[in-house]
């Protein structure tokens, strides 16, 4: 049965219903541990300095878009222990979201991956699966359920 489950979020409402999905499957089996994780994509300084105008307070990119994703590890952890998980970690990681999540996946030896069908990202007439889905579905060596 799944021990490790990867709950995949990025701050859209899919990804909390995947979390409310992974919560649900660990109160089925009360010795799972959930692992959160939230995956930014890492831009250059290169590609910052390529805007005509800047500020001269802007943040790095990077800096920025971390600090979000751990605010959203860290909404969804309390989101999850207010709903009763028990076993929650954060993780927050660069890099393209689905090579991450898959990876990730294999190195914590996850027995399921849950995301949502879109993230924040996504096209909005709601007729595809999110790009990251797809991908994390296709590529994953567990099973992955898209919620």
């Amino acid at each position: 049965m799944f021990k490790r489950i990867l709950a995949a979020v990025d701050g859209s409402k899919t990804s909390l219903k995947a979390l409310d999905k992974a919560i649900e499957l660990q109160r089925l089996i009360p010795d799972a541990e959930i692992f959160i994780i939230c995956v930014y994509k890492h831009h250059s300084l290169f590609e910052a300095s390529l805007s005509i105008g800047r500020p001269d307070d802007m943040d790095i990119p990077d800096k920025v878009l971390s600090d979000y994703a751990k605010e959203v590890v860290n909404h969804a952890k309390e989101f999850a222990k207010e709903h009763g998980a028990t076993k929650v970690r954060g993780f927050v990681k660069a890099g393209r979201p689905s090579k991450v999540i898959v990876k990730f996946a294999q190195e914590k030896e996850a027995d399921l991956i849950v995301v949502g069908t879109k993230g924040t990202n996504s096209d909005k007439d709601g007729m595809f699966l999110g790009s990251v889905s797809h991908r994390v579905a296709s590529q994953a060596k567990c099973p992955v359920l898209v919620v």
